[in-house]
């Protein structure tokens, strides 16, 4: 005779399969998280903290050495990957409530054309670019450092490189599709050698992280005929956020090379898009546009130590206006409004004269170029 089941032993039938479901749940959801993490590695990019960099010299043109006391012509401008002037971008609102998302292929071309124009117009000797798009969706895929030196060949035999944003795939709505940004060093000089030195990055969880730019200095060696070298630096510092201390790290790690450099005998210049006003210039902004600043600018740490151009006199003084270098992509804003892209310089070089190219370089880009003049120091 069949003994019956009791009620523990009937329950105890009834519950035993659940565990089975809640570990094939679990390591599914376990398998999922590693497919995507995998994912997330395989499509971002994480540069190391020091890069070794190739510099391209052209066989075609033999690119002369720099002579000790000769004079310098340098150029800045982040040409904002050829875009032009004729968009408010979903990141350009604070909010992130921007209207466009990509140029079109007619503005992109016709901005190359005029990037390319006013270099040729002016002639630096060097040339320091950011904001110029390589792979990116966005741009069409251009490889627009490729572009532009085809159109400048004459003039610049060598060249150096250095990505800032790079991702197979950035899953926002507004990109949906692969980014590639990058610094670029033009030359009329013979390189040496270059390398990047990675800069700290703004905080944020560790998936995020991994799709953020990653801001960098792309340093250039250009040797001298009678011994020696100028480090010409070249930087696109992330956008100021106060209060999260990513500005006063990146000046930081750019003050320490430059503070070796200098330390050392190098002489040298940077260039770039700081992302930081000058003295001054904060009190004269509307409020609205004050949020991407600190009331006492990260940049003070450099401009207390080096010579910069424009300097606090001239981009806060009674002739601002011809120092501003930036226009904001705000249909609020009528004009450039404040500084933000500057040249700085080891005090053994002279500076010779200054000025932003504002009249033809409007609609270009949101930001205008810098362009100074030096006399490299005589070797003793």
């Amino acid at each position: 005779m069949l003994k019956p089941e009791s009620l523990t032993e009937r329950q105890a039938l009834q519950v035993e399969p659940m565990p089975r479901v809640l570990l094939r749940l679990t390591l599914s959801c376990l398998l999922l998280i590693a497919v995507a993490l995998l994912l997330v590695y395989q499509l971002t990019w994480r540069p190391p903290a020091h890069e070794l960099l190739t510099a391209s010299c052209s066989t075609a043109v033999q690119a002369p050495k720099l002579v000790p006391g000769q004079a310098l012509k340098v150029m800045t401008w982040n040409i904002q990957y050829l875009a032009g002037k004729r968009y408010v971008f979903w990141y350009d609102m604070a909010d992130g409530s921007g209207p466009d998302e990509r140029p079109t292929p007619e503005d992109l071309a016709y901005n190359l054309d005029e990037v390319a124009r006013v270099i040729r117009d002016e002639q630096p000797d060097i040339v320091l670019l950011q904001g110029v798009d390589d792979g990116a969706k966005n741009s069409d895929y251009q490889d627009q450092q490729k572009l532009l030196q085809e159109r400048l060949a004459d003039l610049y035999p060598c060249s150096t490189q250095a990505f800032y944003w790079k991702a197979e795939f950035v899953p926002s709505p507004h990109i949906w599709g692969s980014v590639g940004r990058k610094l670029t060093t033009l030359s009329r000089f013979h390189i040496d050698s270059a390398e990047r030195l990675q800069l700290p990055v703004p905080d944020a969880n560790i998936i995020s992280r991994q799709f953020q730019p990653k801001n960098a200095l792309l340093v250039s060696y250009l040797p001298l005929r009678d011994g020696g070298k100028l480090a010409v630096i070249n930087t696109h510092l992330a956008t100021a956020k106060p209060g999260d201390g990513t500005a006063q790290k990146q000046i930081a790690a750019t003050e320490t090379l430059l503070d070796k450099l200098e330390g050392g005998g190098t002489p040298w210049l940077i260039g770039g898009d700081f992302n930081l006003l000058p003295l001054g210039q904060y009190q004269r902004l509307p409020e609205q546009q004050r949020i991407s600043y600190a009331t006492d600018s990260e940049l003070h740490a450099l401009w207390e130590k080096y010579p910069m151009i424009p300097n606090n006199t001239e981009s806060s003084g009674t002739d601002r206006s011809q120092w501003l270098t930036h226009f904001p992509n705000d249909s609020r804003i009528n004009g450039p409004d404040r500084t933000v892209d500057y040249l700085f310089y080891s005090p053994s070089l002279k500076r010779v004269s200054a000025r932003v190219r504002r009249d033809d370089t409007l609609l270009i880009s949101d930001h205008l170029p810098v362009i100074g003049r030096f006399l490299l120091p005589v070797l003793p």
